[in-house]
């Protein structure tokens, strides 16, 4: 039987960190709340080069990305989002640049973030599992289709 494709979306959300700070950028739109740099993957790009790309933009910064915290799949009647969680750390002496599609970046700490007006309440949740040490699964956890094992 024949099945319709289910439009699928897919984002990335990056937590860079710093010791015990994490980066946020506030964003231009969403009523100038506070984020962690994130976006859509856009047509022909990887899941990582959407990452990297996205703290570019949002935050001006050269980031090297450190693993995977989770991948999220959420499907609904007519579509489908799927959102993967990588954390980071800037890379030292890398370039920087003013951000593009935020009004300023700032490294919080867990406490400092009650100051602040956040998109939502998963920026808490996500930076305290961090802090807490939840697991971060190495970057080849994500493949291309038919890419060979690392020990094969």
């Amino acid at each position: 039987m024949a099945r319709e494709p289910i439009p699928t979306w897919f984002f990335v959300l990056v937590v860079v960190r710093d010791g015990d700070r994490f980066l946020l950028v506030q964003e231009r739109k969403h009523g100038q709340t506070w984020y962690l740099p994130a976006g859509r993957v856009e047509p022909g790009e990887t899941l990582t080069q959407a990452a990297l790309r996205e703290t570019w933009e949002e935050a001006g910064l050269r980031v090297a990305l450190d693993g995977v915290l989770r991948v999220e799949h959420s499907p609904s009647p007519g579509s489908c989002r799927v959102r993967v969680l990588f954390t980071a750390h800037v890379v030292p002496g890398a370039p920087s640049q003013e951000p593009e599609d935020a009004l300023q970046i700032r490294f919080v700490t867990l406490d400092e973030l009650a100051a602040l007006p956040l998109r939502g309440p998963d920026v808490r949740a996500i930076f305290a599992a961090v802090a807490a040490g939840h697991p971060v699964y190495p970057l080849s956890l994500i493949a291309h289709e038919r890419a060979p094992f690392a020990n094969s």
